[in-house]
């Protein structure tokens, strides 16, 4: 029953885009960090949770977000 819960309450955090910090860390350990980032060059600095939320609002709610 505990693990059921536990389910649950990820797919709600994943849904709501609660977890989306903790998403983009994990993409950020697997995507930029180690040989393949060196090898790219492309150095690209990890998010503090703030920052990552503020950009996260912005892309989410800046510009036109209506038909008229």
């Amino acid at each position: 029953m505990l693990t059921k819960l536990k389910i649950l309450w990820q797919m709600i955090r994943r849904l709501s885009g609660d977890d989306a910090y903790e998403q983009y860390l994990k993409h950020y350990a697997e995507h930029h960090q180690g040989d393949d980032a060196v090898a790219d060059q492309t150095t690209e600095t990890m998010l503090s949770r703030e920052e990552f939320f503020k950009q996260w609002q912005d892309k989410k709610w800046k510009g036109v977000k209506r038909c008229c």
